[in-house]
């Protein structure tokens, strides 16, 4: 990794952690690209970014191997490498018993939480083998060690995306190519606070200390950080 970290790609880099990470990696001198699903939300992020000339992005489905691999190409194409790429995609579904759950979310959890990672990762993986440089972060959850009664489906495809991370770290082992992933529990959010409104949100670990964990494990200083799943749960 050059020490201005080049070119990122940070995936889902609008959501409420996304964000932080994109701002984060701004911040460090990178060159941010991030994927959305809704125009208003990278509008809403350039703004907060002061309209940074560091900043692009492109509305894309991540769970599309086609797609992907365009993004990717593109992105390529404009910056000259893909560095580093941090996968902040992901969606919760939970308040149901396994016997009550539909097949529909059984298929949303996975492409959401598993799907989007393999693509994404398998889009980028071809340019950082050849360059023979490169980092990956993804970000999983605590959900996904078990235990998560009426958020099965989410648990299980979390644990699924922790196995795939673990695996691939062992793949690139003789590439100088980092592999991590940070798992994160409850996080300070709006939307958290909308749905635990009586929670103690002191507690709760904010998105930018996160964010900073992220841009860490992509740095030159955690070369010897690889195949890790950090926990970024502080104290919830």
């Amino acid at each position: 990794m050059p020490e201005s970290f080049g070119t990122v790609v940070v995936a889902g880099g609008t959501g409420a952690l996304g964000g932080a990470v994109s701002r984060a990696f701004l911040e460090a001198g990178a060159t941010v690209v991030v994927t959305y699903r809704r125009k208003e939300e990278f509008e809403e992020l350039a703004a907060r970014s002061r309209n940074s000339p560091d900043l692009t992005g492109a509305e894309l489905d991540s769970t599309d191997e086609r797609a992907a691999a365009s993004f990717v190409a593109d992105a390529v194409g404009r910056f000259g490498s893909v560095d580093a790429l941090v996968i902040a995609i992901g969606g919760y579904a939970g308040g149901k018993m396994l016997w009550e759950t539909d097949l529909a979310t059984y298929e949303q959890m996975l492409a959401l939480n598993l799907r989007a990672a393999f693509v994404m990762s398998r889009a980028v993986l071809p340019g950082m083998v050849r360059r023979n440089r490169g980092a990956i972060v993804n970000v999983a959850s605590r959900a996904g060690y078990g235990r998560a009664a009426g958020a099965a489906l989410y648990a299980a495809s979390k644990a699924g995306v922790l196995a795939l991370f673990d695996s691939l770290a062992e793949e690139v082992k003789p590439y100088n190519i980092n592999v991590n992933s940070v798992v994160p529990s409850i996080m300070d959010t709006p939307a958290n606070r909308r749905a635990m409104p009586k929670a103690d949100f002191g507690l709760w670990p904010k998105t930018e200390d996160i964010a900073k964990v992220i841009v860490f494990l992509c740095s030159p200083d955690a070369r010897v950080i690889h195949g890790a799943a950090v926990p970024v749960y502080g104290r919830t």
